[in-house]
């Protein structure tokens, strides 16, 4: 009996037992189901449902006449959920829409696709990828394809839509232009305009929610955004894709020709400050040239003789000397505390006014000049360059712009001989795109002008912001000062050391420089040639800054190396471009054009087997008269011809080479 009982007090002690776990288990789900249900609901689905952020359009970027410059393309990225047809649908368009695949994407067969595809919905597979990054034009003809046809749900498709920047205009001011570059760690690189104006360019992103398929891969849940994306805004540059491009090829041109390490030009609008065009060309390992540094808004070095324009607009401005001056170049070597200033012109000029000295770039006179002007009051001359803008930034858009370096009477770097190398260029740090800034003054009537590379920023056909003419300084030395150094620059191209760009068709004013650095580890010691001035003389238009670096063939000189580029630029755009003029006595024939007839036509009715006299002919001109004559051409240059391989009146026979040289 006593047995019984302590079977049955076990049996209800494990019914009770049971039935307290029972109950305990049914509150804790109750609890679950209805006090913390919410929450794990939340958290499920915060494993398999998420926010994905849509990024908006980045704005366009466009050449001051409209051309595209930088634009944001869509790509399209396609998966196919084999398991949404139905199972008739399947069936009827497997094989047409796995023919249509193999034929736009060959990497695999009609038969493979289909036989894939059957895989994966037997697998209940629902995110089978397709093709990455299709064109519209691509994606538009996979969309017609059978099943595909029939939409996300019932066809299956799955598209992910991505866009990526391109530049139409390929390497052509890439550089000022920009870039955006995503990194490996997922940050983002911006270079150029890209970056300044980022704010602008950038938008506002988008929402969607987007569901777990597989470890890595979400699809969209709704076709339907939650919050749509806002492009970013326009942006229109001042630069003019026409003198872009001819700036571009000036520049590649000479320095393949002189096999050069880099360089740089710049076109600015004189009256604005608007960029025109702006070409940075490094040499790269396998020889070719491309944009991989903005030289003229990054890149400081000693500038040589196109600084002189600033020690003379000191001298002249504040009366210690003027132009008819006249100073001993001393047989073209002058000293300073032990060091020597030297001419180009080894035997020197003898004596010459200040004017002159500019005209032919004597080292001597401006270091005299200037160290006879401020030896007892240096400061009074480092005070003059900051008036230019010297010592501070220009203040560009662009990021990234070093302050020029001008050494004061106290610094670290000041010496006795500070201030006559100074004076010609030496010992300072100043980039291209200010000494531009200041010759533009000149140009400009002394009204110094801030360089300016947009113009305005759109919204669709909205302005949301003009960028209007910025004065840096109204007037930067005396009017009379400044008609004086207008007519010493157009006197180097007439007589000076930029004599051989003279042209009769148009004017041009400027300064030639050739100025020695070091080139640290990459070579030691070389040469910076350079040009810088504006055209026409008369009526400025444009100011241009050419500076190429390490020239290694043919020549370092300014005026060979980087003034030709000058002149084919300022050539280019006044041949080139259509002008409105009044025609006058059209009637009269032109007497320099019947000289030039003449002169043809005599040298056409010469003997086949003597050599005619084609110097001085534009180039085609002198072409035409050799070929008809059965003689074969080679040319030099470009221009008209100054020298010709076989002298005038000699003997020639059919198929002869002869060359010529041109300018």
């Amino acid at each position: 009996m006593g047995l019984a009982k302590n079977e049955n007090n076990r049996i209800f002690f494990v019914f009770f037992g049971m039935l307290a776990i029972g109950i305990a288990i049914f509150a804790k789900m109750s609890i679950i189901q209805f006090k913390e249900g919410e929450q794990w609901r939340s958290k499920a689905d915060s494993l398999t449902i998420k926010d994905e952020i849509i990024p908006a359009n980045r704005g366009n970027i466009y050449s001051a006449d409209g051309s595209l410059l930088a634009t944001s393309i869509p790509k399209y990225t396609i998966y196919f959920d084999p398991m949404a047809p139905s199972s008739e649908n399947f069936e009827k368009y497997i094989e047409p829409f796995s023919d249509s695949l193999a034929k736009m994407i060959p990497r695999k067969s009609a038969s493979e696709y289909k036989s894939y595809f059957r895989k994966a919905r037997s697998n209940k597979k629902r995110y089978i990828h397709i093709a990455t990054k299709l064109s519209y034009t691509q994606y538009m003809k996979m969309k017609s394809f059978p099943l595909f046809n029939l939409g996300k749900f019932k066809g299956g498709m799955i598209v992910n839509q991505v866009h990526v920047r391109e530049y139409p205009m390929g390497m052509i001011a890439n550089r000022t232009i920009g870039y955006e570059r995503v990194n490996d760690d997922k940050t983002i690189t911006r270079k150029g305009i890209e970056a300044a104006f980022t704010d602008y360019l950038t938008g506002k992103e988008g929402k969607r929610k987007v569901q777990k398929m597989s470890k890595s891969l979400w699809k969209p849940i709704h076709d339907e955004n939650e919050i749509d994306p806002k492009d970013g805004y326009d942006i229109t540059t001042t630069i003019d894709v026409y003198i872009q491009d001819i700036a571009h090829h000036a520049l590649l041109s000479s320095l393949e020709y002189y096999e050069a390490d880099h360089g740089t030009v710049v076109v600015m609008e004189t009256n604005t400050g608007q960029i025109k065009a702006i070409s940075n060309l490094g040499k790269i390992g396998d020889g070719s040239y491309r944009e991989t540094v903005n030289y003229a808004v990054l890149e400081r070095h000693d500038p040589g003789s196109t600084f002189k324009l600033a020690s003379y607009l000191a001298l002249l401005d504040d009366g210690k000397a003027d132009t008819a001056t006249i100073y001993d170049t001393h047989n073209g070597i002058v000293t300073f505390s032990g060091r020597q200033v030297r001419d180009s012109n080894r035997r020197g000029y003898g004596k010459i006014s200040l004017g002159r000295a500019f005209e032919v770039s004597s080292n001597t006179v401006v270091t005299q000049a200037v160290y006879k002007a401020y030896k007892d009051n240096p400061k009074d001359f480092t005070d003059k360059m900051k008036d230019f803008g010297f010592n501070a930034t220009l203040g560009m858009d662009l990021k990234g712009e070093p302050k020029s370096y001008i050494p004061v009477p106290g610094d670290r770097n000041w010496s006795k001989i500070a201030l006559p190398w100074m004076a010609y260029g030496y010992g300072i740090l100043v980039t291209p795109m200010q000494t531009l800034t200041l010759y533009n003054a000149i140009a400009n009537n002394g009204e110094m002008v801030k360089p300016q590379f947009v113009k305005e920023i759109r919204d669709v056909n909205q302005v949301i912001r003009t960028f209007d003419k910025e004065v840096i300084n109204p007037q930067i030395v005396k009017p009379k000062v400044v008609k004086e150094m207008q007519a010493i620059m157009k006197n180097v191209v007439l007589r000076g050391t930029g004599k051989g760009l003279r042209s009769d068709d148009f004017s041009m004013a400027g300064k030639t420089g050739t100025a020695q650095m070091n080139y640290g580890n990459r070579g030691g010691m070389y040469y910076a040639s350079s040009f810088v001035g504006y055209f026409p003389a008369e009526n400025p238009k444009y100011s241009c800054i050419v500076v190429i670096h390490r020239p290694t063939k043919h020549s370092y000189y300014g005026g060979d190396v980087a003034g030709p580029v000058f002149k084919r630029i300022a050539q280019k755009i006044f041949t080139d471009v259509p002008s409105l003029k009044e025609i006058k006595n059209i009637e009269t024939p032109s007497q320099k054009a019947v000289k030039s007839y003449k002169n043809y036509y005599a040298n056409v009715k010469q003997s086949g087997n003597v050599m005619p006299n084609v110097v001085g002919l534009p180039a085609m001109d002198a072409v035409a008269i050799l070929e008809n004559l059965g003689l074969k051409v080679q040319t030099i240059g470009f221009g008209k011809v100054t020298k010709q391989s076989v002298a005038n009146g000699e003997k020639v026979t059919k198929k002869q080479t002869i060359t010529l040289e041109l300018s």
